[in-house]
């Protein structure tokens, strides 16, 4: 019995050398949002039965949730052969396929969605079959974590610069964020907002939110951008009408001078 047991021990470690799946880092996504797992896998083309080799090719594909092989009856959130009356979850669409892409999209994230994923697949009369390990962790977090974090603190001169950030506790790539001010929204997407050169009109109480999500909104950040000090421009004016009118008035003098000078002269010469 144990050299039986011991060559079919080498047969299945061998068969999960020859085959393995690639999930993603760990996955976080804001409820509402959407997110999508990016997973490869590798499966073997041929087994070994009763000493010859048989093509094999996969028939089945299966995401489940906290469990370690996904097989039988287990609860799952995909199965593209519905097996045990199974109702596919629609909020998880499949975007692989049965040769080598085994994506998966999670939509409107709820919390039973946190949860450790992991995809299995089988051929049609299970000669061969494989669980990926050790799976992708998705994590779900509330919408009210999400922040605006600023480039620097304090009140802000009209033609500096700033810019603004969405956080959370994940960590996005590519992110497609509406930003509003004052309840309005602005023509700028992106997880950071660049201002620059500040103007006193970009004061205002900032939020945001995942574009296809913007019902969920970030903690406002108020923005002050020092407004022209008051009484400067006024006094600027006062100065140059100031100014206008000593030259004007320094013109006329000249002016007047030129006139008796030229009158004086020409009396004195009609008098000789």
């Amino acid at each position: 019995m144990e050299p039986k047991m011991s060559w079919c021990f080498m047969l299945l470690l061998a068969g999960a050398v020859s085959q393995h799946v690639i999930y993603p880092g760990p996955v976080c996504g804001v409820k509402g949002s959407t997110v999508t797992l990016l997973c490869t896998f590798t499966p073997v083309k041929t087994v070994t039965k009763d000493g010859r080799e048989v093509l094999v090719e996969v028939n089945r594909v299966v995401w489940c949730q906290n469990h370690a092989l996904c097989q039988t009856i287990t609860p799952s959130v995909y199965d593209n052969k519905l097996l045990y009356n199974h109702i596919n979850n629609p909020r998880y669409r499949y975007l692989g396929d049965t040769k080598g892409n085994c994506s998966l999209q999670i939509s409107d994230l709820k919390e039973e969605d946190d949860a450790t994923l992991r995809f299995r697949m089988e051929d049609e009369k299970k000669l061969s079959f494989y669980t990926g390990q050790p799976g992708v962790k998705v994590t779900v977090v509330d919408a009210t974590q999400m922040k605006i974090r600023s480039s620097r603190d304090g009140e802000f001169k009209r033609g500096e610069a700033v810019t603004l950030t969405f956080t959370t506790e994940c960590t996005f790539h590519q992110l497609e964020v509406t930003w509003f001010r004052d309840g309005h929204a602005l023509p700028y997407t992106g997880p950071s907002l660049h201002l620059s050169p500040l103007k006193a009109e970009d004061s205002g109480n900032y939020t945001c939110g995942l574009k296809n999500n913007v019902g969920k909104l970030s903690q406002v950040y108020s923005l002050n951008v020092e407004a022209e000090e008051e009484g400067t421009s006024s006094v600027v004016d006062t100065l140059l009408i100031r100014l206008v009118l000593f030259s004007l008035h320094t013109v006329l003098i000249i002016i007047v001078a030129s006139i008796v000078i030229r009158r004086t002269c020409v009396c004195k010469k009609a008098e000789n």
